[in-house]
């Protein structure tokens, strides 16, 4: 299993020390929102937040692009370091081309789609996709339920990824019984927000070393 810190939880008053703290204690991926206050009724993490986590750490570093024309964006993220860029095709109707220009960059080509996304929206897209990610709650804020109707949609989805090759993940009040849930049935990848990581009395390590242990 991959575990994902959402970088929009941590403390931005020591954001440096955040990301060398999480690296140690076992991170694989760290995640960040990007948002526009457009596509969802947010705002996100900015491009001086991902220079600053590229250069703390040598782990994986994914974005996850909640804009409007995410293709625009592309070159940018792709120099800034990110290694794995989500898009939204609910946002992009040129999705595919996205996706193309993703690759063409040399990184990790990912979407992300929203409770309300149906598999036959984005089955064609499958074959382009190194990463796919469910949202199990509507997306833009942390501190949400989880959506159970969801979990229906994660099951197929478990079916395709043997065909396609992809890696499944899920972001979205991902806490230790969804985990511990969803991994049985196949689920690849967790981001992980207050439900689990962040704001506990536990450190990042015990809470790492514990998710990582049942996983085995």
């Amino acid at each position: 299993m991959l575990f994902c810190p959402s970088m929009m939880c941590a403390s931005f008053n020591h954001l440096e020390q955040e990301v060398k703290v999480l690296d140690a204690a076992g991170t694989d991926i760290f995640h960040i929102d990007i948002m526009d206050g457009n596509f969802v009724p947010n705002f996100g993490m900015g491009t001086q937040d991902v220079t600053a986590i590229r250069k703390s750490t040598d782990k994986l570093v994914d974005v996850h692009l909640m804009i409007a024309n995410p293709d625009e964006y592309v070159e940018m993220f792709a120099d800034l370091g990110a290694d794995i860029i989500y898009i939204h095709p609910e946002t992009d109707i040129q999705s595919a081309r996205t996706l193309a220009k993703i690759a063409e960059n040399g990184k990790k080509a990912g979407i992300a789609i929203n409770p309300g996304t149906s598999i036959h929206q984005i089955e064609e897209l499958l074959p382009l996709v190194d990463y796919l990610m469910v949202m199990t709650v509507n997306p833009g804020f942390a501190g949400q339920k989880y959506l159970p109707y969801v979990d229906e949609k994660i099951k197929k989805l478990v079916e395709l990824k043997e065909v396609f090759n992809f890696e499944l993940m899920v972001d979205g009040a991902i806490s230790e019984p969804v985990i511990q849930r969803l991994s049985k049935i196949g689920v690849d990848g967790f981001v992980l927000g207050t439900s689990t990581l962040f704001g506990k009395e536990q450190s990042y390590k015990e809470i790492l070393d514990r998710l990582k242990k049942r996983e085995r």
